[in-house]
């Protein structure tokens, strides 16, 4: 299921809103890849952080 803005896991809500857009385009990426939502949204995460830079 892709996520939007105004839709994504639990996960992402407590993020910077410019590291979760990236978040949620990278999982988004990662699904359509073949990787379970479990698995994608931590990976995610990670890349966002890392892209963004907190």
């Amino acid at each position: 299921m892709p996520w939007s803005k105004s839709d994504y896991p639990d996960a992402m809500k407590n993020l910077d809103p410019k590291v979760r857009d990236k978040a949620i385009e990278i999982a988004n990426a990662l699904l359509e890849e073949g990787y379970e939502d479990g698995r994608a949204i931590p990976i995610a995460i990670d890349k966002a952080k890392e892209t963004i830079k907190e």
